[in-house]
C-alpha cells in the first residue's frame, strides 16, 4: 500500500527521534467561514536546528456540523468539510455522505493532514471530480500530503492567497518510494494519470509529480496558492 502519512504526525516523529527544536510557537485562532460555521484551531510550529524544515501539528478544529462520515463533516445541505486524514474506508464514507446529503456542492479544506492510503485517496479524488464538487481552502488553511490530490479534484478550486500546501513523496509498506521504480511503472503512472484527469497536460502532470517528489516522505516542501496555480486553475 502506498502512503503519504498525515503530516500532523511529524511532530511526534521528531520527538521520537530525539531531534531538538530551536523554537516552538503555539497559537489559537477562531474564525467564521462563508457558511456561518465557527472554527477553532490550535497550531504548534516547531523549527529544527538548521531552520530548513517546518513541522506542523494541529488539533482538529471544533466542527459543529450536522453529521459525520469518517473524515468528512456535513456543515449544511451544500457544504461539507474534510477534517481528518483519509484512509481505505474514506471512498465508501464519502459515497454514504452523498447518498444522505446529495445536495453537497463544496468541500471545505481548513486543516487537512493527508492520507494513510494513497490508492483509496486517488479513488476518492476521482469521485469528487465525478460529482462536480468544488474544493475550497479558506484564509490560513493548510492542505498537506495526500490532501493536495483532493484539492486538485475540485471541479472548481478556490484557495486564499495565504493558504499552505505541503507536499512530499509517497512511501510503500516496504519503504520504497517513487525513485525505486521506473518512471513509467504503474505505481508512478497512477499519479501522472490522476493529474491528467484533473485537467493538467502531460507535461504539467509530470512536472507536478516531480515537484511532489522533491521532498522525501519524512520531510515536507511547502507551497503557496500561487505555486499550485502554475498547474491548475484556481479562483
Amino acid at each position: 500500500m502506498m502512503m503519504r502519512r498525515a503530516l500532523a504526525l511529524f511532530a511526534l516523529l521528531i520527538a521520537t527521534l530525539g531531534v531538538t527544536a530551536q523554537a516552538r510557537e503555539v497559537s489559537t485562532r477562531t474564525w467564521t467561514d462563508a457558511a456561518g460555521v465557527v472554527w477553532t484551531e490550535t497550531t504548534t510550529v516547531e523549527t529544527e536546528n538548521d531552520g530548513a524544515d517546518r513541522l506542523v501539528g494541529s488539533a482538529a478544529p471544533a466542527m459543529p456540523g450536522i453529521a459525520r462520515f469518517g473524515p468528512f463533516v456535513v456543515l449544511d445541505g451544500r457544504h461539507a468539510a474534510l477534517v481528518d486524514a483519509t484512509d481505505g474506508a474514506s471512498p465508501a464514507r464519502f459515497a454514504a455522505m452523498l447518498r444522505a446529503y446529495p445536495g453537497i456542492q463544496v468541500l471545505e479544506m481548513v486543516d487537512c493532514p493527508g492520507t494513510l492510503d494513497d490508492n483509496a485517496n486517488l479513488r476518492l479524488g476521482r469521485m469528487i471530480r465525478a460529482r462536480a464538487i468544488a474544493t475550497e481552502v479558506p484564509p490560513g488553511g493548510s492542505v498537506r500530503s495526500g490532501a493536495v490530490e483532493l484539492f486538485l479534484a475540485g471541479a472548481d478550486r478556490h484557495a486564499a492567497p495565504d493558504a499552505d500546501f505541503g507536499v512530499h513523496a509517497w512511501e510503500d509498506d516496504a519503504g520504497r518510494g517513487p525513485g525505486d521504480y521506473p518512471a513509467n511503472a504503474p505505481v508512478n503512472r497512477a499519479y501522472v494519470d490522476y493529474y491528467r484527469a484533473m485537467g493538467m497536460s502531460e507535461a504539467q502532470a509530470a512536472a507536478f509529480y516531480a515537484l511532489t517528489n522533491s521532498a522525501p516522505n519524512a520531510r515536507v516542501r511547502w507551497l503557496h496558492t500561487s505555486d499550485i496555480a502554475r498547474f491548475v486553475a484556481i479562483d
